[in-house]
């Protein structure tokens, strides 16, 4: 099956991508792997005609606003992210009209549409640099409420949280991390900034996954508890075989980023099938936001 979907993507001129939290075999089959942005920039960059992105349907669509010209491919179609769908346009134009028309930043964890109805995007890596650049006292941030609340944190500027989440960073508790020091206690814990504040009050660090896998290698630690989806202990581990990696809890697996499989990423290859394409008045829209960002 790997030979016969490596034999098609030759064939279709197409490049494979894979975020960090999809099945080990259809990372390994991945021409790139990554955070949803920098596999959708990186990508941009090159003269594939097919951009195939094994992830969720928010990351097919960011890679179709920067690659308007080239075929994006969603190998199941299924594949969603119950966070992006908390937040939709219209809600946030209301939002946004009721609060006195401020800044709106919108993670690049969200829909085309409600990216185009926004001024900026930023990622979990990069959200302070955005929030701070922005020449207001107050902004609404949308959709996830912890990255808002670490975002305020590290700002004068008043943060408007809107009521959206990753079910599965949210899960994780206090309670949790405790167990996990006490059953690693030589393991650094480092957490994604969707866990909630009393989460990331107990990190030694806080990090994008990509961020996770840089600092693990700069570390001179041998051992790190990960406060993020289960799905990234393989490629960080891949990447050191000689640490350890534990998962600050077995409930954080998200079954939108399994959906993938090799079968349909070869099906999808084969009769191109699966595409994502951003109508163009909400392209332009949503490249603005996503621009300004990449800009910064």
């Amino acid at each position: 099956m790997k030979e016969k979907i490596r034999q098609l993507a030759k064939e279709k001129n197409a490049i494979i991508l894979a975020h960090n939290y999809e099945p080990p075999e259809i990372q390994d089959i991945a021409d790139l792997c990554g955070d949803s942005l920098e596999l959708s920039i990186k990508a941009s960059k090159t003269k594939a005609d097919v951009i195939v992105f094994c992830g969720v349907h928010f990351m097919a669509e960011t890679a179709s606003i920067l690659s308007p010209e080239k075929t994006i491919l969603l190998p199941n179609t299924d594949a969603g992210c119950p966070m992006a769908d908390m937040v939709d346009p219209v809600a946030l134009t209301a939002k946004k009209q009721a609060l006195g028309d401020i800044p709106v930043v919108t993670y690049v964890n969200s829909s085309a549409a409600v990216k185009a109805v926004s001024d900026i995007c930023c990622t979990s890596a990069n959200v302070i640099k955005v929030v701070n650049s922005i020449d207001a006292d107050e902004i609404l941030m949308t959709p996830d409420k912890n990255l808002a609340k670490y975002a305020a944190a590290n700002t004068y500027k008043k943060v408007h949280l809107w009521d959206g989440y990753c079910p599965f960073h949210n899960i994780l508790s206090a309670k949790d991390i405790n167990k996990a020091k006490k059953d690693h206690p030589k393991a650094l814990f480092i957490a994604h900034p969707e866990c909630p504040p009393e989460v990331l009050a107990l990190a030694d660090s806080i990090q994008s996954t990509s961020g996770m896998i840089k600092f693990a290698g700069q570390s001179d630690h041998k051992s790190f508890i990960l406060g993020t989806e289960t799905g990234l202990l393989y490629p960080i581990s891949k990447a050191y075989p000689d640490k350890k990696f534990y998962p600050a809890s077995e409930k954080m697996y998200c079954q939108d980023m399994k959906k993938i499989t090799l079968e349909n990423l070869a099906s999808s290859l084969e009769n191109l099938t699966g595409e994502i394409k951003v109508p163009e008045d909400i392209r332009k829209d949503a490249l603005g936001a996503v621009q300004k960002m990449i800009n910064l």
